[in-house]
């Protein structure tokens, strides 16, 4: 007898699972994706990367606006899944659609459970300068990512981490410690359950583009954070000599006097230094409005004559 999964998923995140799944030996159904959304200049109406790879492995593909109405938790049942996996999924699973699965719903999740539970794990954890996050394998439940962790794996954030470089290493390391439950499962073995810890609560709210404007009050150790969270997405931007620049690479720099926050205190061949609330911020990679990114010495050199440090 086949064991019967469905897959939920939306975002590149998702794709390793997927692919997880895919190669695991269960039966994969069907993939669950959120509808076709506008993207591009154009707004032309495009297929998530779920999507995609779904159709390309020749998986049927469901897109329900939402899985609270009847039809849609009748459709769903219909497929009789052992096991349903929701990977950035981004739509609510109601308590009615978790029951429907023999045994019900695992997630893979960004973060070391119960901190940064909600949307942007993966940022929350570099803002704060967490020094290690992870993966969590869970069941779920009605509550958000309060369910308990069946298998989870840690990996450090390395100083150089950037947004996209830990998305794309706990992509990876989800899509792992999946295959490891599935394997599990699939061979019958029972994942023992461990409730999460009632203390370390934290949530990591979903990111907001006013976030990426960075204040040169703040100290340069919590902006250089806010450079690497912000790569690829939104990218922190910050006036500076009178310019609105993207900042894509910057590192944060003790420093002693007393000059104003925003000020241009040094240039170097290749960068050049900021004074924040608190130590310099040393700015390597930027990028004009309309432009590319750039190295911070063709900013430099592109400057007005007179504009000089």
């Amino acid at each position: 007898m086949s064991f019967r999964l469905v897959f939920a998923g939306t975002p590149e995140f998702a794709v390793p699972s997927l692919q997880a799944c895919l190669g695991s030996g269960a039966e994969v159904v069907a993939a669950y994706t959120q509808p076709d959304r506008p993207a591009g200049r154009g707004r032309k109406l495009a297929a998530s990367p779920v999507k995609q790879a779904a159709l390309a492995a020749g998986i049927a593909v469901e897109q329900p606006e939402s899985l609270r109405r009847r039809s849609a938790r009748e459709r769903l049942a219909a497929y009789r899944p052992d096991l349903m996996v929701v990977v950035a999924y981004g739509l609510i699973l109601p308590g009615a659609v978790l029951a429907i699965p023999r045994l019900g719903c695992w997630n893979v999740h960004a973060s070391l459970l119960p901190r940064w539970r909600g949307a942007a794990p993966i940022q929350r954890a570099i803002l704060a300068g967490d020094a290690q996050t992870g993966v969590g394998l869970m069941q779920m439940e009605a509550g958000l990512d309060t369910g308990p962790v069946l298998l989870e794996a840690r990996t450090s954030i390395d100083p150089a981490d950037t947004g996209g470089s830990l998305h794309d290493r706990l992509a990876g390391l989800g899509a792992r410690l999946l295959a490891e439950g599935l394997a599990r499962a699939i061979a019958s073995n029972v994942l023992a359950a461990a409730p999460q810890a009632a203390d370390g609560v934290a949530y990591a709210h979903k990111l907001d583009k006013a976030e990426a404007r960075l204040d040169w009050a703040r100290p340069a150790v919590e902006l250089a954070r806010a450079v690497r969270a912000f790569d690829p997405w939104p990218v922190a931007e910050a006036v500076v000599d009178g310019e609105r620049l993207r900042i894509w690479a910057a590192e944060a720099l003790p420093a002693e006097g007393t000059c104003p926050p925003g000020e241009i205190v040094a240039v170097h061949r290749d960068a050049f230094d900021v004074a924040t609330g608190d130590g310099l911020l040393r700015i390597r990679e930027v990028q004009r409005e309309g432009g590319r990114r750039i190295a911070a010495r063709d900013w430099l050199n592109a400057r007005p004559a007179g504009r000089q440090a």
